[in-house]
This record gives structure tokens, sequence and C-alpha cells, in this order.
């Protein structure tokens, strides 16, 4: 009996050691997690989220069968694909109709765990654990009982707006951190909410859409049947590619067989729209509805605490206004020149005049970083083609402001003077981004030497700076690659329905595939290069 007793004990006490034991391992790994989340910069996160992914979908690509085994890719070729899906590029050395729907299906996925509303939706509940812990260590710390009550109000106030929190005051909310945190991650957690729901609304509402129109107009339906493309694999892959403004269609073509197809080509250039530079604005329009709607202070702490969210799409309206308005000048400049110069192109040949409009104002919409085209860039013209390269340099947000509502927006209040000091010592380090795209295009025409010197009608430096700000841009542009304008063809030469890089070497691919991951991330580092004066 005591034996029995001494073993029960015994193990009792070993139980309750390895719970100790691995309650303290799961403290360790939490407070490791945290110390990971608080103090890495977003930088290295993207960075490793991206790479990741690009790994698991070239590992997937290459397990999976190809649709086409006669054309069987080489592992480089099938990691540069998964790299251009999953940073949103399109730049494709692989004729996409080689691919299976099994493999399709993996594109589809790494678009839109790569699309930058997902992506920023990922960040969003990131920064909701942080104000979680935020107020877990305010909540521990003693509280102080006493009340102030000999300051001056008007002070107090101008203090407030100076610090960007003058809103607590609407909302007669008790001035304190733990009050101003909360009101702040119920904000992040709603933001997070009506992200989802538009990202799940524009994406059905889409797929619904495009399946619809293929079903009611045979012309476009048979383009699909004939190729043996499934329509539902079809919508789907589209309205994703097209939202997340990667520009990948399940087509070797592209959109070059639908350019007739002028209702398709207004829907999908609405998904491009809402996913990319005009998400800011209708983010805030519908932001805007929910506030007179539900009338939930959360609602106003967003539209006017914009600043203190942390959400690099929630813009101040005259922000917002203004970035909607630019995006329709630059859209009626290029539809422009396009028209003007292309309007008796061989691209447009069969179309009526509606046709032709829609064509040109797809191409515009899509020239700012979806990369989904009507027709060959090889034969447009090269006053479009530079137009095209300058809109697709530009940030999804470029507008034209005041220079005291920029000088507010680049030196916040919400900046503490400490991050000012690191943020403004790193730009004047950092070289500016046409520095950082000079150096890629130099370092393209020193591993593409010999193709520049063997076949200069393809291989020209026009065409290769298109592929690189193309890269950069995330946009999937190219002038693509013909047989026929080859000096020395020896016949053993065949035309593929791949990008311009797909003829690039190795090296080449990998530097493009550099210029895709420093593009989908150049965010971090645009404002880059100001210590130098070009004087």
């Amino acid at each position: 009996m005591p034996s029995f007793k001494i073993k029960a004990y015994y193990y009792k006490n070993s139980s309750m050691q390895i719970a100790n034991h691995s309650r303290n391992l799961l403290d360790l790994t939490q407070s490791m997690y945290h110390s990971w989340l608080f103090h890495v910069h977003a930088f290295w996160i993207q960075l490793i989220y991206f790479i990741f992914f690009s790994g698991l979908g070239f590992l997937l690509l290459k397990l999976l069968p190809m649709r086409d085994f006669a054309n069987r890719s080489s592992n480089l070729d099938l990691f540069f694909t998964s790299v251009s899906a999953t940073t949103v590029s399109s730049m494709d050395s692989v004729p996409l109709e080689s691919f299976s729907i099994s493999q399709l299906i993996v594109i589809t996925l790494l678009m839109l765990l790569g699309g930058e509303v997902f992506t920023s939706m990922l960040g969003l509940q990131f920064q909701n654990i942080r104000i979680k812990k935020e107020l877990e260590i305010i909540a521990q710390k003693p509280q102080s009982l006493e009340l102030t009550t000999s300051h001056d109000p008007t002070s107090d106030l101008q203090n407030q707006i100076e610090m960007g929190t003058a809103d607590v005051k609407l909302f007669n909310i008790p001035q304190n951190p733990m009050s101003q945190n909360h009101i702040k991650q119920n904000s992040v957690r709603y933001l997070s909410f009506l992200v989802l729901g538009y990202l799940i609304l524009v994406h059905f509402t889409g797929y619904t859409s495009i399946l619809m129109y293929l079903n009611l107009f045979p012309s476009a339906k048979a383009i699909l049947e004939e190729k043996g493309i499934n329509l539902q694999t079809f919508s789907f892959f589209t309205v994703v590619s097209s939202f997340s403004n990667c520009g990948f269609i399940p087509t070797n073509e592209n959109m070059i067989v639908f350019k007739a197809c002028s209702g398709l080509l207004l829907m999908v250039s609405a998904q491009v729209l809402l996913g990319n530079t005009m998400f800011a604005s209708t983010l805030r329009f519908v932001m805007w509805v929910f506030k007179k709607v539900t009338k939930r202070q959360e609602f106003e702490y967003m539209l006017r605490s914009h600043e203190n969210i942390g959400y690099d799409h929630l813009l101040p309206a005259s922000r917002a206004l203004s970035v909607a308005v630019c995006m329709v000048g630059f859209m009626l400049i290029q539809l422009v020149l396009f028209c003007s110069m292309e309007w008796w192109s061989e691209g447009l040949e069969g179309l009526g005049s509606y046709q032709k409009l829609v064509a040109g104002l797809f191409m515009s919409v899509n020239s700012r970083h979806a990369g989904e085209s009507v027709v060959d860039l090889s034969v447009v013209s090269p006053a479009v083609l530079v137009l095209y390269v300058v809109m697709m340099y530009l940030p999804p947000y470029t507008c034209f402001l005041p220079s005291e509502e920029l000088h507010k927006i680049a030196n916040g209040p919400h900046l503490e003077t400490k991050k000012k000091r690191s943020v403004w010592r790193w730009q004047n380090v950092l070289l500016s981004q046409l520095s950082y795209l000079a150096i890629f295009v130099i370092l393209v025409c020193i591993t593409e030497r010999r193709h520049l010197q063997e076949d200069p009608l393809n291989f020209n430096v026009l065409n290769i700076v298109i592929e690189v700000i193309s890269a950069y841009g995330n946009v999937g542009y190219s002038t693509g690659y013909s047989c026929k304008r080859k000096l020395n063809n020896d016949g053993m030469c065949k035309d593929a329905w791949t990008g311009f890089s797909g003829r690039w070497s190795g090296e080449g691919k990998v530097v493009l595939m550099a210029v895709m991951f420093f593009g989908r991330l150049k965010k971090f580092s645009f404002d880059g290069g100001k210590a130098w004066k070009l004087a």
C-alpha cells in the first residue's frame, strides 16, 4: 500500500512538472513571437512571406502534371512563374495553356495570397495583435486615481489637434490610454472585417458577372471551348488575377482573343480598378456609408483618425479624392494618345468604333498595374509605349497635392521624433527608385549582351527597359518575342506565347525575379535618395 502511494505521488509530481514545463515553453514561445512581432520591420515579414509562398508554389507546380507534356518547363521557368504570380507581376516564361487545371488553381491561390488587398488584411490582423498586447501591458500597470483639474481646456484641445487625437473629444471618451486603445482596437477589428467583406463581395460579383456573360454570348464561350478551358475555371482565375492586378489570363494570347467582347473587357476593367488604384477611394466611400447607416463611433474614428490606424490604404478625404481624380486624368491622357496613334493600326483591325474605344480604355486601365492586354505591344507606336512606361513606374496612389498638405502627410504627428530621425537617415543613404531601375537595366544588358549583338531587333534597350519597368511596377506588359524579327533565322526558332523575358538567359531571369520582389516591396523605400541633389 505505501508503495502504491509513493508511485501515485511520483506520477502526480511528474505530470505536474511536465505541465509546468509545457506552460513555460508555451509562455516562452508566445514571448518570442510577440518580441518578433513588435521588433521585426514589416519589410522583412513581407519579404519572408513572398519568398515562402513563391517556393511553395514552385514545389506544387513541379509536382502537379502539366497539361501539355510536350512543352515541359524547366525548374527555373516554373519558379519564375511562381514568383511572378506571388508578386502579382504576370511576367510569363511558360505558355499558360500548358498548365493543367490543378496547376491553374495553384497559380490562382498564389495570386490571391500575393494581392495587395489580401496582404493588407493580414497586416490588420498583426496590428490587432499588437494593440491587444498593448492593452494587456496597460492593464497590468497601476492606474493613478488622481485627477488633474487645473488645466486649460483650450490648450488641451489644441494639443490633441496637434497630436491627431482631437476626435476623442467627439466621442465623449475619457482621455486615458486604455480608452483610446480600446476604440482603436475596435476600429482595426471593424476595418479588417470591412476589407474582408469587400474582398469577398467584389470577387463573388465579378465571378458571377463574367460567368453569366460567357453563357449569354456564344462567341466568347466558343473561344474557351475551342481551347478546352472550363468556363468556371476561366471566370474565377480571371477575377482573382484582375482584382489582385496580376494580369495572368489562362489563354496564351491574354485578352487579345476577347478584344471584340466589349462587355467582358469593361467587367474586367472594373475588377482591376477596384483592386488597386481605386481601392483606397472606394474603401473610404464604403466606410462613410457604414458610418451613416450604423452610427458607430468606430467608423467615425477611422474617418477622422486614419493616421492612428496605420493602414496604408486608409487615406485622408482630400487625398482619396485627389487619387481618384488623377487616376481618371491619367486614364484619359492614355486613351486619347492610344486612339490617336492606334485607331487604324493592325491590332484593332476589324473592330467597330465603340469596340476600339473600349479596347483603348482597357489598355489605359491595365497600364498602371494589371498588365492585361488586347493588342500586341510589339506593334504599338513608340510614343504610346513610352507613356505606358511612365504609367507603369507610378505607384497606385499617385496624386497632386498642395505642398502644405504633402508636408503634413510626410511629417505627420503620428511619427515619433526618434522614428523620424531614423527614417530620414535611411532616406539619405538610399538611392532613388530610378537609380535602382537603371542598375537593373544595366545588369540585364550585361547578362543578355550576346543576344543584344546577335538579335538586335528583339533585344533592344527599349524592350529591355519596358520589361524591367513592367516587372518593377508588377504590371506584366511585355513586347514579346518574334522569330520574324530575328536577323539570322536558321529555321529552328519557333514563336511561343510567352513574354519577352521567356527568351532571356537564366541569369537575366534571376535579375528580373529580383526586380519583381523589389517592385512588390517598393513602398518601403519609395522616398529614398533625398540626399541626392541633381543641380
